[in-house]
């Protein structure tokens, strides 16, 4: 894990750290003195290469086909435009927000042009598309981070969240790209199994650490299941509440565990781009109901990051955030009721 954080330490340069302290200077400022003009550009970005998805799964808009926005694929034109607009201060790509990255066609050589602009780059996977050869691409292309969700460790448990995928195409596909590290003599990218709990695999928690750790992988992590029926309980909540993002209450019914505060970091460190180039405030807004701008001849990300639009929100964030619907179900700047 070390060896990952020292990867993005070495992406850093004196505008970069500069630009960081502009902005958690005015977000405190924001924070504690409600002063809420934004100093310094993002240094990080959300940028989705597609909303397409192989799979089903119940808790996500993309699977289910519930987007009320167009299905699509991120234009290489528009990418390079996004990674000039952003700024050489960016130093962090996440490329998911919705959808398969590995669905799109020409994926890797969105990673290979941040790459050259020494941007650390991350995305998320089901891992149903990594072959031998498909491997070897990725290692090279200079991928930093891939998260590999595996939720369940038989067929039977897997596809009660992941409908329509294959357990055994995740663990090949893993084995692969563990293979092609050892063969270019490469350290990414860093490999991360993803597991979410969720009720059908929540007694597989500790096989799955020893999973990853028999396979090579990187690192493993446990991630709470975001459920948006969950107040009479929900068929995929985890019996143990120590996996789950709600709590029982005396009268049998469910709220999240997390109190909304009016504050939130993100607001200020990041943002997100769908695939035709509409800025959305944060991963939460999947069906993107919140666009703040879109990229075009005659807008630019810098425009649209300070304009009157952008700083409405955030002030929202900050003084009333508990009306915005995208937060409620977010753990971002919340404290843990008990």
């Amino acid at each position: 894990m070390w060896k990952d954080q020292l990867n993005i330490l070495q992406k850093l340069s004196l505008k970069r750290i500069l630009n960081i302290s502009l902005l958690y200077g005015s977000y405190f400022l924001a924070k504690y003195f409600k002063r809420f003009m934004v100093r310094g550009m993002p240094y990080a970005a959300s940028i989705e290469p597609t909303t397409a998805c192989n799979l089903g799964c119940p808790e996500c808009p993309s699977g289910l086909k519930q987007f009320t926005r167009p299905t699509g694929k991120l234009d290489l034109d528009l990418h390079r435009k996004m990674l000039d607009e952003l700024g050489s201060q960016l130093f962090y790509i996440n490329y998911y927000f919705q959808g398969e990255p590995f669905l799109h066609p020409q994926f890797l050589s969105l990673i290979k042009e941040a790459n050259q602009r020494k941007i650390y780059t991350a995305t998320s996977t089901n891992a149903h598309f990594i072959n031998e050869n498909t491997a070897e691409k990725i290692v090279n292309s200079g991928l930093d981070r891939l998260i590999i969700s595996i939720d369940g460790l038989s067929q039977e448990t897997y596809e009660q969240y992941r409908r329509k995928g294959e357990l055994t195409k995740v663990i090949k596909g893993t084995k692969h790209l563990i293979a092609a590290k050892e063969k270019l003599n490469r350290t990414t990218p860093h490999l991360i199994f993803q597991f979410l709990v969720v009720k059908p695999n929540e007694h597989e928690v500790d096989d799955v650490f020893l999973l990853g750790k028999q396979l090579g992988v990187d690192e493993v992590r446990l991630k709470t299941a975001q459920l948006y029926d969950y107040k009479n309980g929900n068929p995929l909540m985890p019996s143990n509440e120590k996996y789950a993002r709600y709590k029982r209450q005396k009268d049998g019914t469910y709220k999240s565990k997390y109190t909304i505060q009016d504050h939130c970091w993100r607001m200020w460190s990041s943002t997100v781009l769908t695939w035709d180039g509409k800025i959305v405030p944060c991963c939460f807004d999947k069906d993107a109901k919140h666009v703040l701008g879109t990229l075009g001849n005659s807008t630019s990300f810098t425009d649209i990051w300070y304009d009157q639009r952008y700083q409405n929100f955030r002030k929202q964030v900050f003084t009333d955030r508990s009306q915005i619907d995208i937060c409620k179900n977010c753990s971002e700047g919340a404290k843990v009721w008990t």
